[in-house]
């Protein structure tokens, strides 16, 4: 029952902008704390940022931080991860994950998107 589609990814040029949504059906959306990770080609997915239950609390990864905010819209079921200024390095599969087990920062959640991707180049 539980479901998460992601959107927003695609091409985008250095230095750029981007938001990836993910809306999530199946769940008392207020109640589920939140989570967006990333994989890059020869690396191990890595954490991006997270949002508590009731939104109170954000975190990111020092490789995004101050150049990302990730936020939620309860009326729509809806998480968001703004990005700016994006570089080549930013370039992955971007996953939308909810219901954390471990760490906030670690890929062990219960539910996790389908992925979308994101490329920057010029």
């Amino acid at each position: 029952q539980v479901q998460l589609v992601e959107s927003g990814g695609g091409l985008v040029q250095p230095g750029g902008s981007l938001r990836l949504s993910c809306v999530v059906s199946g769940r008392t959306f207020s109640s589920i704390a939140m989570g967006w990770f990333r994989h890059i080609p020869g690396k191990e997915r890595e954490f991006v940022a997270y949002i508590s239950r009731k939104g109170g609390n954000t975190y990111y990864a020092d490789s995004v931080k101050g150049r990302s905010t990730i936020s939620r819209d309860n009326a729509k079921n809806t998480v968001h991860l703004q990005m700016n200024s994006v570089k080549p390095e930013d370039t992955a599969v971007y996953y939308c994950a909810i219901d954390p087990r471990g760490g906030y920062d670690q890929p062990r959640y219960d539910y996790w998107g389908q992925g979308t991707q994101v490329t920057v180049s010029s």
